[in-house]
């Protein structure tokens, strides 16, 4: 089986210099959440292959951040996961996952928790983790899935950043 973990990046700035949503950073405590998050997937034995990253400021910084604890991981700016809708995600991770064991998709909401949720629902997870999931996804959450030969994802974690 393959695992896809979906890593939201960390809390940003409201505001970027040039103006431009693409340009914001990450606050402090976006960085700290990110780092953590990654120490805490790493200790748990969670460590990614190849890393698609979202090409945005905030993105890079969380993987960034995150990185540290997967020093052997792959990372590759992937263009179409800034904004990209669930399908546009969920279709960029499959790819990488031919030929590949673990994958870590680092982007944003809406489309993040949009595919955690339809994969928690295709994977028959229980009604309250689904709930959960639909009701608070915030920043540097991370939502991991075991992948199926016939790619059906099966629930094998849900994480929260620690505040």
């Amino acid at each position: 089986m393959d695992r896809l973990i979906l890593l939201r990046h960390g809390k940003a700035e409201p505001d970027s210099d040039t103006g431009d949503d693409f340009d914001r950073r990450l606050a402090s405590r976006g960085v700290q959440e990110s780092c953590d998050m990654g120490a805490r997937l790493a200790d748990m034995g969670f460590s990614p292959d190849v890393a698609l990253v979202s090409p945005a400021a905030r993105a890079k910084a969380t993987w960034e951040a995150a990185s540290v604890h997967f020093p052997k991981a792959e990372t590759r700016l992937d263009k179409d996961l800034y904004h990209a809708d669930a399908g546009t995600i969920r279709r960029e991770a499959m790819t990488a996952l031919e030929g590949c064991g673990t994958v870590m998709v680092v982007g944003h909401n809406p489309g993040l928790q949009e595919l955690t949720v339809q994969l928690l629902q295709e994977g028959g997870a229980p009604a309250g983790l689904i709930g959960r999931a639909i009701n608070n996804f915030p920043t540097a959450t991370a939502a991991i899935f075991l992948i199926d030969d016939n790619r059906r994802p099966h629930f094998d974690g849900l994480f929260f950043p620690d505040r």
